[in-house]
């Protein structure tokens, strides 16, 4: 179990990643190699699940970490939950398991959420409209939703524009419409007791991200996927008022290293008293360990 109480932060939004060359023939190496070059990402093959563990215990920082399974949409094989749950299970020091499944996959994908928050401890599920192909409020989506809503999970949303595909021919077949996070807003309405999380930035729609967050008392944003120091000032101005307890610290690991985050934050016009709830206390909250 993570010890809350001495951990310096908790990054809020992890990748778990299968070393490269785990993808055989289906183009995800290709990408991964694309995206560390988007983000300038400082190692050459992907870290495994054991290296993340290693990585945050080094820096005392809990991570919530999640698969993301868009093998319908891409093609790309899925890193299976029960395996990244396991994993994370064996470090769970550092590690706070979440899941993806892509809600295209129906009752299927609905029995595999109650089985991995009952039987794998699951706390959350990490939702990619851009990479899933799907408009958040499909209502395809809504059974999904409601079991996860009825189990207690968290349920994270990719939202805004997407290092995946960025400068590939075609962006790689990802379409950004899809990660508008106006779309959110149906799904807060309709589901008032899930805690959702919009995840990142939303540019170019950081105002409406801002407006659903703050109309909606389930919705949280984590702040994940760019250096603080690139951070909107509007983004800035709501982080110190009015959204101060429902903005997560998130680094987007691998891609961005948690200590960077961490270092670019200090240098932001945050207000002092502010720092320790987004780095580590409104996530405790989220989670039920404050």
């Amino acid at each position: 179990m993570v010890d809350f109480s001495n951990v310096r932060a908790i990054d809020f939004h992890t990748h778990a990643e299968e070393p490269c060359g785990c993808h055989v023939d289906d183009g995800y190496d290709d990408l991964q190699a694309t995206m560390a070059s988007y983000f300038r990402a400082p190692w050459k093959h992907p870290p495994t699940i054991t290296e993340t563990a290693q990585h945050y215990r080094d820096q005392n920082i809990a991570a919530v970490i999640f698969p993301v399974d868009s093998e319908r949409e891409t093609g790309y094989r899925r890193y299976k939950n029960e395996e990244v749950a396991e994993l994370a299970a064996e470090n769970d020091d550092v590690l706070i398991p979440f899941a993806s499944i892509d809600p295209h996959k129906g009752k299927m994908g609905q029995r595999e959420a109650r089985r991995l928050i009952r039987d794998y401890n699951i706390k959350g599920f990490k939702f990619h409209p851009t990479m899933q192909g799907f408009y958040p409020n499909d209502r395809m989506a809504y059974g999904l939703y409601e079991a996860i809503a009825e189990e207690g999970g968290i349920a994270l949303f990719h939202t805004g524009q997407t290092g995946v595909g960025s400068g590939m021919p075609g962006g790689n077949g990802m379409r950004l419409k899809y990660s508008n996070p106006m779309y959110m807003d149906d799904v807060a309405v309709d589901f008032p007791e899930m805690k959702i999380i919009l995840a990142h930035p939303s540019f170019p729609w950081q105002e409406e991200a801002l407006a659903v967050a703050q109309h909606k008392p389930n919705v949280y944003i984590d702040l994940s996927g760019w250096s603080p120091k690139y951070f909107p000032e509007i983004l800035v101005k709501y982080c110190n008022s009015i959204l101060k307890k429902k903005v997560l610290f998130g680094s987007d690991w691998p891609m961005i290293t948690p200590e960077r985050w961490l270092a670019d934050f200090e240098k932001i016009a945050i207000k002092d008293e502010l720092r320790e709830g987004i780095i580590k206390g409104n996530a405790m909250k989220l989670l039920g360990v404050d």
